[in-house]
């Protein structure tokens, strides 16, 4: 090689050496640099979902706070009150009867169906319902709202309490 290269003239030499450095600056752009550059971005774009993330939870952190401090049970502590009765209370406690649509109580619990209701305190009011009253979802549906806020749904949960 080094003896063709020789035999060329100046010109061409010339141009073989410029070709030469611009394939090699475009195999390092292709093998080296978009393939770091396509890292740096999904990394950017990974943060960026966990910051969301981040922020939406320190949203959720005074909901739990109060979810700990406003029942008026120790945790783990299960009345012996009617599903309907518990439900009710609770339901006021956290703000979400206007959410209710419907209350209709089953042999062993109750179905509640909600309307436009903030997940976040839906899945909160679960939480506090389980921890302080042992009962769980035993069956649900949940929905988008049809005017759908950011966090708004339809569900129709069936409650019963754990033995």
């Amino acid at each position: 090689m080094k003896n063709w290269f020789s035999g060329l003239e100046k010109r061409e030499q010339l141009f073989v050496g410029i070709g030469a450095v611009v394939v090699s600056l475009i195999v390092v752009w292709a093998l080296v640099w978009m393939p770091l550059d396509k890292y740096q971005r999904n990394l950017q774009a990974s943060v960026a979902v966990w910051e969301k993330s981040l922020g939406e939870l320190r949203v959720l952190a005074p909901n739990l706070a109060a979810a700990g401090a406003s029942t008026g049970t120790e945790p783990g502590v299960v009345s012996d009150d009617s599903p309907m009765v518990v439900v009710d209370q609770t339901l006021r406690e956290r703000s979400l009867n206007s959410a209710v649509k419907r209350r209709q109580p089953t042999p062993n619990g109750i179905r509640v169906e909600f309307e436009n209701v903030a997940f976040d305190q839906l899945v909160v009011w679960l939480g506090d319902l389980n921890r302080t009253h042992g009962m769980e979802v035993q069956a649900g549906n949940l929905s988008l709202a049809s005017r759908s806020e950011p966090g708004r749904i339809n569900a129709s949960l069936t409650l019963e309490r754990t033995p």
